[in-house]
């Protein structure tokens, strides 16, 4: 892929409880294929728990009927991405697509507009109304029309659009009329959406880092954990063992809380 990177950071006594780690990348550039737009996807378990963490940069543009593209490339990125069993490892309970995971994230420049003009755009922005904004957002407007991330949530915002600003600066490129580009609505381009049970967001925020067009976001989670004390299984492995899971877990099933940064 190009220009996407993830990386998932753990403590070192969580480290030897990490399994199952896979990687998928989907490429929806050029001819929608190349790696300029497109996903990276990690899949792991954690304990009992799967979880999955999707990066994506989607289509770009502004004009009418470009949202269909991003959400086109949310349906190749879900049909596409896939983690094949690896043979010989106990890795019966890893899941193979996105959905069968059971805690899910998908982050990055999902590019999705606000279909009002530069000037509504920006007085609503200058009044703080994210309501009004937020009624306008193509994402939540194809969310509520059920034409893309059906049943994913995402956190109330209450900061200003992440894109599209001026370089080294806090000014929308709109705002500079001597700039020859074309002018781009302020927009929430970047965002962070969440699926499953289990997973409760503590905050959703921005960042005024200045090194880009845009404005980077980010997010604290606590995640439920379901873990079993092994130390009641002996003499078991993957090739020879029958084991009721049910019988060890009124004793020793629990919920431990993991976060997210």
């Amino acid at each position: 892929m190009v220009g996407i990177f993830l990386t998932i950071w753990v403590r070192g006594d969580t480290r030897d409880s990490i399994r199952n780690l896979k990687v998928s990348c989907v490429g929806r550039g050029l001819m929608g294929y190349l790696g300029n737009k497109g996903s990276i996807t990690i899949s792991m378990s954690l304990h009992q728990t799967s979880f999955c963490f999707i990066c994506s940069h989607l289509s770009s543009g502004q004009k009418d009927g470009d949202e269909l593209r991003r959400n086109s490339d949310v349906m190749e990125i879900l049909r596409k991405t896939r983690f094949p069993p690896v043979h010989g490892f106990c890795d019966e309970r890893s899941p193979e697509t996105i959905p069968e995971h059971d805690r899910i994230i998908w982050l990055g420049d999902l590019n999705y507009r606000i279909a009002l003009s530069y000037r509504s755009a920006k007085a609503l922005v200058e009044m703080r109304n994210w309501k009004a904004l937020l009624e306008k957002d193509q994402l939540r407007i194809e969310q509520r029309s059920g034409r893309v991330f059906q049943g994913w949530n995402e956190g109330k915002i209450y900061f200003p659009p992440t894109y599209k600003y001026s370089n080294n600066s806090d000014r929308y490129t709109g705002d500079d009329m001597n700039l020859k580009e074309k002018r781009r609505t302020p927009a929430w381009c970047d965002r962070i959406l969440w699926y499953g049970r289990g997973l409760n967001q503590l905050s959703y925020v921005r960042g005024e880092s200045r090194f880009s067009d845009h404005r980077p976001v980010s997010s604290i989670f606590t995640a439920e954990i379901e873990s079993i004390n092994h130390s009641r299984i002996q003499n078991m492995n993957c090739s020879s063992a029958q084991v009721d899971i049910e019988e060890f877990l009124p004793f020793s099933s629990g919920y431990t809380e993991l976060s997210f940064f």
